[in-house]
This record gives structure tokens, sequence and C-alpha cells, in this order.
């Protein structure tokens, strides 16, 4: 098919201090965008908007907080978001949001819209993190991703390992396509003596923790493998960035422990000088289908130390290492990655991370919605929010 095409896109639990989602979705509009076709990302907020950026356009509905989330909205209006969609008139459907907006899937079916479900998180994991027995979350997992691939035309899967699910349950429809980094963004030459000296002795080890402070992250798992590094005689200390939910509870469990909360990093730059000049960063969550935080700090240098149960040992490779889901296991994981040396661990770092660029990633993901590129931007169709 050629032309350009307006790919309508709808994403919940995108909140102002939110990380990985909301990178994937600026990245992605603003590739889309450069390829010629017509964006428009539909997310909840507080207020109403609807303003063009260098993604493309992006509405904002007013969305209903829930609680105990840290700030996620959703976008709980069936009937205005299908009113919206239906004044849109997408061509295609772009869905990052697996449970409360798959209605969507049976009104482009309806609608005749090719639509696709990106997968940022595995059901099974996520209920697993929640406290569900493995069996039952097992189950649940299945009858949810069942339904899923029945509601949309195609499934958008980052990694193997997220696709495996979709796998076990014959799904039929799933495609693979990775998400990246910006490589001039985050650099190692980054690496910034007064941040060094800001949150580290020069005889003490720098560990960085980018992630959202909710249960399903498990960032108490980085705290206790800091305590149990200390414990060894390692002196370590850490720096979390990152906003959510169980900050307060964190912050009294590491009250005797040499921790810094940073909250929110809003300026990317220094988010990245940050990771370039931690010694090791940790990535606990063990529901990860991809983990960008963990991706940027390889693309500045630093090796990233990874939960076994999630996606990212299929990310980081060789250029980090893999922890089992326990304080103990990640800080021998921290002391093995040390004991290389630092320029070659450094150098790995940079070279996996250069293996995910945003263009591929763009590319795959045009090529699941069946939109190659074309050569210049179409008309634009100039409407106003219904």
């Amino acid at each position: 098919m050629s032309g350009a095409l307006r790919i309508v896109r709808l994403a919940n639990f995108v909140a102002p201090a939110s990380g990985g989602l909301r990178t994937a979705l600026r990245e992605l509009g603003t590739g889309y965008a450069a390829a010629g076709h017509e964006p428009v990302l539909i997310v909840p907020g507080e207020r109403p908007s609807d303003v063009r950026t260098a993604q493309g356009r992006v509405i904002t509905l007013p969305g209903a907080p829930l609680p105990g989330t840290g700030g996620y909205r959703v976008l709980a209006e069936r009937r205005r978001v299908a009113k919206l969609l239906e004044h849109l008139r997408p061509d295609r459907l772009e869905v990052s949001d697996r449970t409360t907006l798959r209605w969507t899937g049976e009104w482009a079916r309806r609608a005749r819209v090719p639509a696709v479900m990106v997968s940022h998180e595995t059901a099974h994991g996520v209920l697993r993190t929640w406290g569900l027995p493995e069996q039952a979350a097992r189950r649940a997992a299945d009858v949810l991703n069942s339904r899923t691939a029945h509601a949309y035309a195609r499934v958008v899967c980052t990694t193997e390992w997220a696709e495996r699910e979709f796998v076990r349950i014959g799904a039929r429809n799933v495609v693979r396509a990775p998400l990246g980094v910006d490589l001039a963004r985050c650099r190692p030459e980054l690496w910034d003596a007064r941040v060094r000296e800001r949150h580290a002795r020069v005889d003490e080890i720098l560990l960085v923790m980018c992630t959202r402070l909710s249960v399903e992250k498990r960032p108490g798992t980085g705290i206790a493998a800091l305590e149990a590094l200390r414990a060894a005689g390692v002196p370590a200390r850490l720096v979390v960035a990152g906003e959510g939910p169980l900050r307060a509870r964190l912050e009294q469990r590491a009250r005797r422990l040499p921790v810094t909360f940073l909250g929110h990093v809003a300026d990317p730059g220094a988010l990245a000088a940050l990771q370039a000049t931690a010694d090791v960063c940790l990535a606990p969550g063990p529901a990860e289908t991809f983990g960008l935080a963990a991706l940027e700090a390889l693309a500045c240098g630093t090796p990233v130390v990874v939960s076994a149960s999630c996606a990212l040992p299929e990310v980081v490779g060789a250029a980090g290492a893999v922890a089992g889901d326990t304080a103990e296991s990640f800080a021998a994981a921290v002391r093995t990655v040390l004991a290389r040396p630092t320029r070659r661990r450094r150098a790995a770092a940079r070279a996996r991370a250069e293996c995910f660029g945003w263009g591929p990633s763009v590319d795959a993901f045009l090529a699941a919605h069946d939109a190659p590129p074309v050569r210049a931007p179409g008309a634009e169709r100039r409407e106003t929010v219904a």
C-alpha cells in the first residue's frame, strides 16, 4: 500500500514522570512522522489538550486517576474515546494497553481498521510480581493473552522472551519489533567528575537504579543488594532515580544506608550523565519485556545487573550480569562486573547498545502496520478534537 497513513495510537498509564513507555511512544511517533506518515497519540491526563509536536499530534483526554499508582491515569470513558476515533478516521490503530483498552480491538474490527496491540509487559510476569501463585498467574495470563490475540490483527512483542507467553497459547499473529535507544543522547563521554563527587567518594562504588518505584519493578531488591555489598565490605553507594508509590516505604527502609533518592529526573541530559558516571546500574524488575532504562545505561557505557526472570538478559547480553531475584545474587553479580577491567566493561556496554538504534525499531513497527515509509509526508488533514 502506498501513501501516507494516519496511525492513531492509544496509551494508558502514561504519567508526567513516566519513563520507558513515554520514551517509546515519543521515539516511535517521531519515526513514523519522519517516514512520511501521520501519527496521532491519544493519552489520558488531568485536562484536555491537542498539540502538534515532533512526534505528531498529541491529544490528551481527561483520564480517571488510579489510586496508589503515583499519578497514573486511564482513558475510562469509552464513548468519548470511540467518538474521537470515529472522528479521526485512522488508517491504522496501535494500542499500548492490553487490559483497559482491549475493547478497541473490537472497535477496529467493526470499523475495518487494521489494529496492533503492543505488549509492553507480560501478563504472567505482572501477575506474578503482584503475588499471584505461579500456576494461577499462568492460567490467568493465558486467558488474557488469548483474548488479546483474538482482538487484534497483530500483537507486537519487543523481545523473544515477551513473545513466549503468546507462543505458549498458539497465537499466530505475533510479530517481534525491538525498541531502541538514542545513541547520541546517551553516550560514555557524559561521564562527569562533578556528578561523581556529588554522590560518592573516590574509593567508593557508585551504583545507580533508574526505575519506577512500584511493586512490579521490585526496587527493594536494589536496596537490599546494597546492604549485602556493604556487609561484605564493598564500599558502595546507591542513587535511585525514579518516583512511585513505594518511595516513602523505601526511604524508611534505607534510612541507615548510603542511598540517595532523586525522584523523577526530568532532564534527559542529567539522567544520562548520572548513568554514564555510575560504575554499575541495577535493573531488578522481574517482569521487564525490554527495559529501556537498562539499554540507556549500556549506551552510556555502564554495565547493568539484571533480573534473570525477565527479558533483560536477552537485551544486555554479555555487557552486564544476570542475577536471581535475591539481594545476595544481585550483590554477587555486581562484584562479578566490578572484577572486569573498567575500559573493557564500558566498551562492551556501549557496543551492545549500538545494536539497538531507533531506526530499525521504527522500521519493524511500521512493518507490523504494513505501512512502508513514503517519500514525502502526505497533506495533513487539519481537524479539531470533537
